[in-house]
């Protein structure tokens, strides 16, 4: 990860100018097919989720090495996809905005969409949705197990929801969705078993038992009942991922080049790669990134452009004009900041990947 790449600078430089977004294709191979294998000798399917990456060219890959299909977090991304020829979807949150809008109505008519729901206002829209498109709506009810975001809180509210579906001709109960923290399996274990035990008295059925995150691969077998495993970040990978221990500097495929532009200060620098490339979620980590060339620089603020440096613990300090490669805090937001992706493999950039369905509010 470290190895000299002066002629791929080089490259980058001459080519796309910096800061520049690049991923290593044979680090997301690899990482792709890690996902699947973890997911395979679970039992599990693999339904990837392209926040991380946003490209249906990715999406391909995912679903060519055996992925069941996609989690998507918005309306406007499962668009993309679909016009991309991926049908298997699932939106990850509730949709109160898109199925008001109509848009929601739209996809349904062209797709048979998965979407999830916590809440009985959701509900309502979904089904004037569904009647909208003249085809019933598949929902997954959202369950929290200790995340504290979205999801019902009790067996008792998600069996509430099931019989809302079940009285509505226009709904499907899909199944259950969970995002349970690492340490809180065991807690989604006796949520899930009571939740399917209410559901049999009622003569239903949860086909689709989701779980998710990248850090959750430790946990992949560990909820009986579980039918599919939803991961994003692993594609890429991040620091975040690296100080969680479920990735290496060798597993992350994204880094952003960027040149030192000033050297103000002996012990200060400024990097092209500001808020708006890098972007200002810490993760909970000191600093904005890790710069390969200088892991003991810190990254400790940012300008819209500017990435302001700390340089006192390093011993060889970049001067002005070099190029470094920074892995980001949070490789998701990192993406949706930029509108294509340099490709390499083997050192050598290969192909320009579109960045599809960033910047979707709806």
């Amino acid at each position: 990860m470290t190895e000299d790449c002066t002629q791929l600078k080089n490259s980058i430089i001459e080519n796309f100018g910096t800061p520049c977004g690049v991923i290593d294709l044979d680090i997301v191979d690899s990482n792709i097919a890690k996902a699947q294998a973890l997911c395979d000798a679970a039992g599990v399917a693999n339904r990837p989720h392209i926040k991380t990456h946003k490209s249906p060219r990715l999406a391909a890959l995912q679903i060519a090495a055996g992925a069941q299909g996609i989690t998507c977090q918005k309306l406007g991304e499962a668009e993309v996809m679909a016009n991309a020829g991926i049908t298997d979807i699932i939106i990850a949150t509730n949709l109160l905005g898109a199925a008001r809008s109509g848009r929601l109505a739209e996809l349904q008519k062209r797709v048979a969409l998965k979407v999830c729901a916590d809440n009985p206002v959701s509900l309502t829209e979904y089904a004037k949705a569904a009647t909208q498109a003249d085809r019933p709506l598949d929902v997954l009810i959202e369950c929290d197990t200790g995340q504290q975001r979205a999801g019902v809180e009790t067996p008792e509210e998600a069996l509430a929801l099931a019989e809302l579906i079940k009285a509505n001709p226009m709904l499907n109960l899909a199944g259950l969705l969970f995002y349970p923290p690492v340490d809180g399996w065991p807690q989604t274990q006796v949520f899930h078993d009571k939740v399917i035990d209410g559901l049999d008295k009622l003569g239903m059925h949860a086909g689709i038992v989701s779980t998710g995150g990248t850090p959750n691969f430790v946990n992949i077998d560990q909820l009986k009942g579980s039918t599919e495993h939803r991961a994003g970040t692993c594609i890429f990978n991040d620091r975040m991922m690296i100080e969680a221990g479920v990735a290496t500097l060798d597993d992350c495929a994204f880094q952003v080049y960027t040149s030192v532009v000033s050297r103000g200060g002996e012990d200060r620098g400024i990097l092209d790669a500001g808020s708006k490339t890098l972007t200002a979620d810490t993760g909970g980590l000191d600093g904005y990134g890790l710069i390969l060339e200088h892991p003991t620089a810190r990254i400790h603020k940012f300008a819209e452009e500017h990435g302001f440096l700390d340089l006192r613990k390093c011993n060889h300090k970049p001067v002005v004009g070099d190029v470094v490669r920074v892995i980001p805090n949070h490789v998701c937001v990192a993406v949706n900041m930029i509108d294509q992706l340099v490709a390499v493999r083997g050192g050598q950039v290969v192909e320009i990947i579109p960045v599809a369905a960033r910047g979707k509010l709806v």
